[in-house]
């Protein structure tokens, strides 16, 4: 395993996807260090990474305070239990996994300060995934609505591991469509500015469909 070549190659990997898509706006690539320890997670922030991901609250406590004196933005990606909220949510830069009215009002009880969430959506329709259908979004939105603490900056969506390549546009175009829709009627705290998905399998998929936020981990570690 070479960090910095893999960093590097990364790198290279986005802006020629950015570039081909003719994207003009940045793509953010968080690092997810779920599999590695805080040694190896450090030594990926000093080739540049900034963005640090983790799906578990315990193993993003740990990184974010041996990790304190870097300058970086901390992503929780994972799903988030409502009893936990209130051991990590004033911790976190972006939480991307916000599934729930209840969990949403939870974040609510426990902020110190807005909270900058995605809004996670099951375009696949897939049973074993989390995240809102998009037929529920109006009356999901008016609830959120009355939560100051809570701020929408997006959507998130995961797409099924066997997907295709079919599959994958199909899934990430929608996403994109849904995306724009929201962020053209200016929701109060709720700008609906950012996409967040893709993967090590499919981030150049995502990338050409308007993804502004990539979670790879695979590929800076194998």
């Amino acid at each position: 395993m070479n960090l910095i070549e893999n960093a590097d190659l990364v790198r290279q990997q986005v802006e020629t996807v950015r570039n081909k898509a003719n994207r003009q706006d940045q793509v953010n690539v968080i690092a997810v260090t779920k599999y590695v320890d805080v040694a190896t997670t450090e030594a990926l922030v000093k080739t540049g990474i900034q963005h640090i991901g983790e799906n578990r609250v315990d193993k993003f406590l740990e990184k974010y305070q041996a990790l304190k004196e870097y300058e970086l933005t901390w992503h929780l990606i994972g799903s988030l239990q409502r009893r936990k909220v209130k051991d990590v949510i004033n911790f976190v830069d972006y939480f991307h996994a916000l599934d729930s009215v209840k969990l949403a009002q939870e974040i609510q009880k426990r902020a110190e300060h807005p909270i900058k969430c995605f809004l996670q959506v099951n375009i696949s329709g897939e049973e074993s995934k989390h995240g809102f259908a998009p037929d529920e979004l109006d009356d999901v939105l008016a609830e959120i609505a009355q939560l100051d603490k809570i701020e929408i900056v997006g959507l998130m969506t995961m797409a099924p591991f066997e997907a295709s390549q079919e599959e994958l546009q199909d899934i990430f175009s929608k996403t994109h469509q849904l995306q724009k829709q929201l962020e053209k009627k200016q929701l109060k705290n709720m700008p609906f500015s950012e996409l967040s998905m893709g993967m090590s399998r499919d981030f150049e998929v995502a990338i050409a469909n308007g993804a502004t936020y990539v979670r790879i981990g695979t590929s800076f570690f194998k």
